[in-house]
């Protein structure tokens, strides 16, 4: 496999890339949202001022992106799938519809209670135990966070009033082999919070050179003797309004 991830390519151009199959929109807001919680994007969708502006097309189905006016700026939000590959897929794709900044939020797995309990997080790094990130970036252990995008996120924590913690994440592709050695191995690494895409997302905004920010809200807690899914699956509903004020106010501020 080391030849896989240590081989990066330098190419700018694939041999087919997102504009060969998506169409650039010259109206598309510059501006643009995403979460992984359907449920969240369907509280949004209910709103007066919400209008359908495109689609992300895949096997899975399609997936609608929406438009919404915030402080009288149009903002595109839309759901991202789950895991890295889609995820970053995603993101070219509304990066080749004319997105130039863009916001990602959702929920982790809480590897530090003492230090996460009650508190947005603003990763500053992201360890890389996927796959996507490597044909991004060159390969290394981890990726680090933009540092005036992370000044950014915590501007607007302090402006909407949430507190917050700062620290690394561990992206991992595989939810079920979490094992115990390995939580301690991240632990002691660092990390407060497991997810799926962070260090994925980093990577392909950074190739892109695009203004991005992650935020992410703890879940399931993972540093008990026991997981506790706690509210899980959830999937962010009961902070909806709290988490897409947040992704607005960064948008807007990036």
């Amino acid at each position: 496999m080391a030849t896989i991830f240590h081989k990066f390519s330098n190419e700018k151009k694939a041999f087919f890339n997102p504009e060969d199959v998506i169409d650039c929109n010259p109206d598309f807001p510059e501006l643009c949202v995403s979460t992984f919680s359907e449920k969240i994007i369907n509280k949004f969708t209910s709103f007066n001022n919400v209008e359908v502006i495109g689609q992300l097309f895949s096997a899975n189905g399609n997936i609608p992106i929406y438009q919404i006016t915030y402080k009288n700026t149009r903002i595109a939000f839309f759901l991202s799938r789950v895991g890295a590959p889609a995820c970053v897929a995603g993101i070219e794709e509304v990066i080749a519809m004319g997105a130039k900044k863009l916001v990602l939020f959702g929920s982790c797995g809480i590897l530090n209670e003492e230090t996460t309990r009650g508190k947005m997080i603003v990763p500053t790094a992201a360890i890389r135990d996927e796959g996507t990130s490597y044909h991004y970036v060159e390969a290394a252990d981890e990726i680090l966070a933009d540092e005036n995008s992370i000044k950014t996120l915590v501007h607007c924590l302090k402006k909407c009033g949430y507190p917050y913690v700062k620290g690394k994440t561990w992206t991992t592709d595989a939810i079920y082999r979490e094992t115990k050695s390995l939580i301690q191995d991240r632990k002691a690494e660092g990390c407060i919070a497991v997810e799926m895409e962070c260090a994925a997302a980093l990577a392909v905004t950074q190739f892109r050179k695009l203004p991005f920010i992650q935020f992410l809200f703890g879940a399931d807690n993972l540093d008990n003797s026991q997981w506790e899914p706690r509210d899980l699956m959830d999937y962010g509903l009961s902070g909806a309004e709290k988490y897409m004020a947040l992704a607005f106010e960064c948008v807007l501020a990036l």
